[in-house]
């Protein structure tokens, strides 16, 4: 989320300076640095010919990206066509909101919140059959996220982005992918599902895309990119933000998107990855199954079949995020046997050090 870490200097002077100058005004009005944040998400981050919608969360840009497949099969084929399902991942997470939570392919946000808003259906990750046999004329998009976050660190396979895009094609739908935390430079590119997709030698373009969490640096900015072809079938009336894409927010993003850009934090993502990885593996560790993940969007499995998770009464991950804690190192879990790194993208050689050293000597203690 702080992907330039806390309180940097770049987007201090941002919040400052155009806090002086307009912080908020109607969206009836065009907002210069509004189309400068833009400009900058449409030829550098995506490269493609496309509108940007700016909103405040990530759960509002999925929104987004929801309503854009359904307006725009309705618009396509006519409401009789009854063509608005749907398509998600199990463990995926795209949000809080009702429509976030019904896409989300995890039991637990669901409970409590019935009547669900119908029309997901999920289906295993990286299963191109159950894909397959569960999108037909009534799907409307298909919606993942190219590395699951909240899910464990899953990367969605090449061959799964590849028949996704033949069904996209079968079927005239909408790909979408929600990029809020492995996007804007996380992986070490712009775009995650790029990082992804290199490894297998697949090209594979997005219809839309959202974002959230380091579009900001911790200012709470979402977005969502639509292609051209698209981006008329959610037009004004359609859908609004009151907050979304104002001067002072605009103003920091783009700072912090700049910032990224002129420090190569992009390059040093893939450093450090490098460097992280290659430590750990000389660790040999009984507790840690895998390192998994891309750039510095890194999980850890844990082995919860070691005796230092047994009898205890909570997940493997937050029983070592707890001891991580007490020794001075912040760390967050994801899903019941991994533990989520998401350092700032200009992380230093000394900060990894330090990090790396802390986590090792927990885990020897704990093995011990």
């Amino acid at each position: 989320m702080c992907s330039l870490g806390h309180c940097p200097e770049v987007l201090r002077k941002a919040l400052v300076e155009q806090g002086g100058k307009l912080i908020h005004c109607s969206n009836l009005y065009h907002i210069r640095e509004q189309a400068l944040l833009a400009e900058f998400l449409v030829e550098k981050v995506i490269g493609r010919a496309g509108k940007v919608f700016f909103c405040n969360s990530g759960a509002e840009a999925n929104e987004g990206l929801i309503k854009l497949a359904r307006k725009c099969a309705c618009d396509r084929f006519g409401g009789e066509a009854k063509k608005n399902r749907i398509i998600t991942i199990d463990g995926s997470f795209h949000g809080r909101t009702l429509g976030g939570i019904a896409a989300t392919g995890q039991e637990k946000v669901k409970m409590g919140f019935d009547p669900l808003l119908p029309g997901f259906s999920h289906v295993p990750l990286n299963d191109c059959e159950s894909l397959e046999q569960a999108v037909d004329e009534s799907t409307a998009g298909i919606l993942f996220e190219p590395i699951q976050g909240e899910g464990g660190i899953h990367l969605v396979t090449p061959e799964f982005f590849r028949v996704a895009a033949q069904l996209r094609e079968k079927y005239d739908l909408l790909l979408l992918f929600d990029e809020i935390q492995c996007g804007i430079g996380r992986t070490g590119d712009w775009c995650g599902w790029r990082t992804v997709l290199r490894d297998g030698g697949v090209e594979v373009e997005p219809d839309a895309v959202s974002w959230a969490k380091g579009l900001g640096g911790g200012f709470p900015v979402g977005a969502f990119w639509v292609a051209d072809e698209f981006q008329a079938h959610l037009g004004p009336g359609t859908h609004g933000s009151t907050f979304g894409g104002s001067p002072l927010g605009s103003v920091v993003s783009l700072a912090v998107l700049n910032e990224i850009e002129r420090s190569g934090a992009l390059k040093n993502v893939r450093r450090q990855e490098q460097r992280i990885r290659n430590t750990v593996a000389s660790w040999k560790s009984p507790l840690i199954r895998s390192l998994r993940g891309r750039g510095l969007m890194l999980g850890f499995e844990l082995d919860e079949s070691h005796s230092y998770f047994r009898n205890q009464d909570s997940a493997p991950s937050l029983i070592l995020v707890r001891e991580l804690m007490e020794a001075g190192l912040l760390t967050v879990p994801a899903g019941q046997q991994v533990l989520r790194w998401l350092p700032r993208l200009n992380v230093t050689d000394e900060e990894v050090d330090e990090a790396l050293n802390i986590f090792q000597k927990t885990i020897q203690r704990a093995a011990a």
